[in-house]
């Protein structure tokens, strides 16, 4: 912050942009609270509007949908298996 020669509010200063290597937005979200990393207010921001359209919360999908998907994962273990043959119409 910075005053202001007439008095009143403090007015801010506008940080630096830090240069932050290529990493996905939610490890650079954890590198900042580690406090490896002091980036602008700005980087933050943008880091913070960015992480949601790459990593889910855990409740966003729901539980039906977490099953579908480990079922889903479950199933490509065995393959398909044909319908047996001793089941066909009788006339």
């Amino acid at each position: 912050m910075e005053e202001q020669p007439h008095g009143g509010a403090l007015k801010r200063t506008e940080s630096e942009p830090v240069e932050v290597p290529e990493m996905n937005m939610l490890e650079l979200l954890q590198e900042i609270a580690l406090g490896r990393y002091d980036v602008s207010d700005r980087q933050l921001r943008a880091a913070i509007a960015a992480v949601q359209y790459t990593h889910a919360k855990k409740g966003e999908g729901g539980k039906k949908d977490e099953k579908a998907e480990l079922a889903k994962q479950a199933g490509k273990k065995f393959g398909a298996t044909p319908p047996p043959g001793h089941l066909r119409a009788v006339k």
